[in-house]
């Protein structure tokens, strides 16, 4: 058992409150543990210079963190007057991450614009505002949806994210910061209901580590994408995804 009393391979308490704000197409607040993120979808008319006249659209994704969401309040970025690295590395992960599953073509000249705003950071900011943006991603589809002829179907898969790693030899699943800080190995996988892997983020802190320990942290995160995607399912979606996956 680990210090918060969960099992190694056991997720922490996931909690998705669809629709948490008015205005967007689609909006979700997702916690996992203490870990919460807000995330939102809007949908733009009009795509970047390199998509124009492609007759598809585009998708893009921001991330940041509130300046409360840690123990030590963190200024803004904006008054740095410039974004940080980790901010612009993870803020491409969400795109490329969503991205993989959507496909632009099917949207026309649009663009999808995916929020996630860490309002409390507690390990896993990263993967947790993957779920979220999917989940917001697939409110706003739904919400496009009656707009698109009726055999539109933009995604191609649904699509999950979670944090893994080895501590103290164990392969621990949706690392608390604590564990994050600690870890031997610190792993963030993004996989497909399918199984298929769309990102690895791995790294060695201590020691190299093993195909066969990479394998067992792939396992162990393959059954964790799959009890956030049957939450999700199951508390939000409730089926009406399936009409738009190909």
């Amino acid at each position: 058992m680990r210090a918060d009393g969960r099992r190694f391979d056991q997720i922490r308490e996931l909690k998705i409150i669809p629709d948490f704000l008015d205005h967007p197409a689609g909006s979700v607040l997702i916690s996992f543990g203490r870990t919460k993120v807000l995330c939102t979808a809007t949908i733009e008319y009009g795509v970047p210079g390199f998509r124009r006249d492609s007759g598809g659209g585009w998708l893009t994704a921001e991330y940041s963190m509130l300046p409360a969401s840690t123990h030590e309040r963190s200024g803004r970025e904006v008054n740095r007057g410039r974004q940080g690295g980790r901010t612009l590395e993870i803020q491409r992960l969400i795109g490329r991450s969503l991205r993989a599953v959507v496909n632009l073509d099917s949207l026309g000249e649009r663009t999808i614009i995916l929020d996630c705003d860490v309002l409390q950071a507690d390990g896993g900011t990263r993967t947790a505002s993957v779920c979220g943006a999917f989940v917001a991603l697939g409110l706003a589809l739904l919400q496009l949806k009656p707009m698109m002829a009726d055999d539109w179907k933009p995604l191609r898969s649904r699509l999950a994210a979670i944090s893994v790693g080895m501590v103290a030899g164990e392969v621990e699943l949706d690392l608390n910061y604590l564990e994050d800080s600690c870890a031997d190995v610190d792993m963030n996988v993004v996989m497909t209901s399918a199984g298929e892997l769309v990102e690895i983020q791995g790294t060695a802190e201590a020691r190299p580590f093993s195909r066969e320990q990479m394998s067992a942290m792939l396992d162990v995160a393959e059954k964790g994408v799959k009890e956030i995607l049957a939450c999700s399912e199951t508390e939000i979606f409730q089926g009406r995804l399936d009409s738009l996956i190909e």
